[in-house]
């Protein structure tokens, strides 16, 4: 029997255009801390890694060194108001229900805060697309792609070579490769053609119209195979993840 394909999604930059609430939410933070950020703040390269990562860089400029105190602040505005500054990008609705309708199991894979995904997933009405939502927990085990996708993986049983990471980023890309899986890369997010290619992305995909058909043309069989597992990811992602804290590479 042939194992059920599968397609790991990003959110942020890949599903949904999340930059005006997350813009709020890091003004609202950094307020909090006493400085005062030009309102014109362009975060949208900060997108996409973990937010100590963000918030790090964010508070530099002001020789601040409260990332902690920060991310507490940032993710209290969030679940109060930012996650609701979210829009899907034209034509995300119809395209995950192609993928579902065509068989295709359909995770998200998010750095975001899981409760938060889910919250905003299920306000958006895309949660019934999805067979499982995960993202960040508490105590930043899966903080990074690598961990984040060796655990799915393990959770449900998926084959790495049977399975697709979709995203806008290069943390998308490299994570998927350091599994064994393929990265597809979309360009409508806020990352950039050459980061992407950079990261090694075994296909790119231009528009929102596009993507269902390129996922389900790599779903009955199409030219982007698995990639070999890389060093100790190997025996986690096939025998089961322990979560462990590690940097993710630059």
């Amino acid at each position: 029997m042939t194992p059920t394909r599968s397609v790991l999604l990003d959110l942020d930059g890949t599903l949904i255009d999340s930059q005006p609430g997350i813009l709020a939410s890091c003004l609202a933070a950094l307020r909090a801390l006493g400085h005062e950020p030009d309102e014109t703040l362009d975060i949208k390269r900060t997108i996409g890694p973990p937010l100590e990562d963000m918030m790090q860089v964010l508070l530099q400029p002001y020789g601040d060194d409260r990332v902690g105190e920060a991310v507490a602040a940032y993710r209290q505005h969030y679940g109060e108001s930012g996650l609701l500054g979210s829009e899907p990008y034209p034509g995300i609705g119809s395209t995950l229900k192609e993928m579902q309708q065509a068989g295709l199991r359909i995770y998200l894979a998010t750095s975001k805060r899981e409760t938060f995904a889910s919250r905003i997933l299920h306000h958006l009405g895309f949660a019934t697309y999805f067979d499982g939502i995960h993202g960040s927990v508490p105590g930043g085990g899966l903080d990074h792609k690598p961990e984040l996708l060796a655990h799915i993986l393990s959770q449900h049983n998926l084959l790495p070579s049977h399975s697709l990471m979709v995203g806008d980023r290069r943390y998308d890309i490299s994570g998927a490769h350091a599994v064994g899986m393929r990265g597809l890369g979309v360009l409508w997010g806020y990352g950039t053609r050459d980061e992407l290619e950079t990261a090694g992305a075994d296909q790119l995909v231009e528009s929102t119209a596009d993507l269902a058909r390129t996922v389900l043309s790599w779903s009955v069989g199409s030219n982007l195979r698995a990639r070999p597992l890389g060093g100790s990811f190997k025996s986690e992602a096939l025998c089961g993840w322990r979560s462990r804290q590690r940097e993710f590479p630059p």
